[in-house]
């Protein structure tokens, strides 16, 4: 097999072999639509960066990136937190790159890996399509990557996860065990993985203690207030209402009873809600949310870790194909607090 030099990626590019060297260690000396060019070259072409030479460059590089889908959901602070508690004691940066924000460009976001400017990667967004970094690994000497709350459809790479589909069961359970019999849900994203696992929990929960939902009880969300504040105007406008519903996020939840109380309704006198979660606003909010708490803090820290072994090569569990070693999964627990009640005769 013939092995692809910096004289073929200059060629393809349309540029000098020093152009290519420079957009390759250098990537700021260099414009962005020639920075492009080579980078598509180098993907064409699959060259492999010197061995010795990206060693010493990554060491150099001294960061890990995290893709987050949303930094203004304070989801995210403590598992940050997590992950910089432990790069910190490894002498790394963390980079964090916003992958919601408008301009947000995925494959530039890659590049960080492609030009070693990273010692490896953190996901934390199960929406972001990898299939361009997949097909690299294939060819290039890429850094790990490592989901951290999410994980991929293929099971490729390692990742750090709650037992979702436990969690939507503990609010089931909770629940049924206050007498609701009628219990609805507002989703998070159709296109996202953790709605996928948690509607499977919830769906399951119900089946096992007999209990069936409606479609019409199932509300469409994101994640977001919005979503809970819709949902509530849904749920409001209902011939027949659940009594309790569980909620795919605290701040779908927090939407759904601001809304309540905008109409003059209150949770948990009109409905009990459940959430999921456990952000810190959850214990303060009026009232106290029951939610699924996620360990956030400990989640970080287990992904940087993951990551951190893969940077240094001190893990086996890809090579030995063990997708358990690979995937991390931490349990939940239930916060119970006052947005559920037990149900009130009529």
């Amino acid at each position: 097999m013939k092995v692809v030099t910096v004289q073929d990626v200059a060629v393809v590019a349309d540029v000098s072999t020093a152009t290519v060297s420079r957009a390759l260690s250098k990537p700021e000396k260099v414009s962005n639509a020639t920075r492009e060019k080579v980078m598509e070259a180098v993907r064409i072409t699959g060259y492999r960066i010197n061995q010795t030479a990206r060693n010493l460059r990554r060491q150099q590089a001294g960061a890990v990136v995290a893709l987050v889908p949303n930094l203004g959901n304070p989801f995210f602070s403590s598992i940050l937190s997590g992950i910089e508690s432990v790069l910190s004691e490894a002498g790394l940066r963390l980079l964090v790159v916003d992958s919601a924000q408008a301009g947000f460009q995925r494959d530039r976001a890659f590049d960080f890996l492609f030009m070693n400017q990273a010692d490896g990667l953190l996901v934390l967004d199960g929406s972001l399509d990898l299939r361009p970094l997949t097909d690299a690994v294939q060819t290039l000497d890429v850094p790990p990557v490592v989901y951290c709350c999410e994980w991929g459809a293929d099971g490729r790479y390692a990742s750090v996860r709650i037992d979702n589909q436990q969690g939507a069961k503990l609010a089931v359970e909770h629940l049924f065990g206050l007498g609701h019999r009628q219990i609805g849900m507002v989703c998070g994203p159709a296109d996202n993985p953790l709605t996928a696992a948690r509607e499977e929990g919830f769906l399951s929960a119900l089946t096992d203690i007999g209990l069936g939902v409606p479609d019409s009880w199932l509300f469409e969300g994101d994640f977001s207030i919005e979503a809970g504040a819709q949902a509530a105007r849904h749920w409001q406008v209902l011939e027949e209402r659940p009594t309790g519903i569980f909620c795919m996020s605290d701040e779908i939840a927090f939407g759904f009873m601001s809304e309540l109380d905008r109409m003059g309704l209150s949770v948990p006198d009109d409905v009990s809600l459940v959430g999921f979660d456990d952000i810190e606003i959850a214990s303060r909010f009026i009232p106290p949310l029951t939610t699924v708490r996620q360990p956030r803090f400990e989640i970080g820290q287990e992904a940087a870790g993951k990551l951190l072994r893969r940077i240094n090569g001190t893990v086996e569990d890809c090579a030995s194909g063990n997708n358990q070693a690979r995937q991390t999964v931490l349990p939940v627990n239930l916060m119970v607090r006052r947005s559920t009640a037990a149900l009130s005769e009529p």
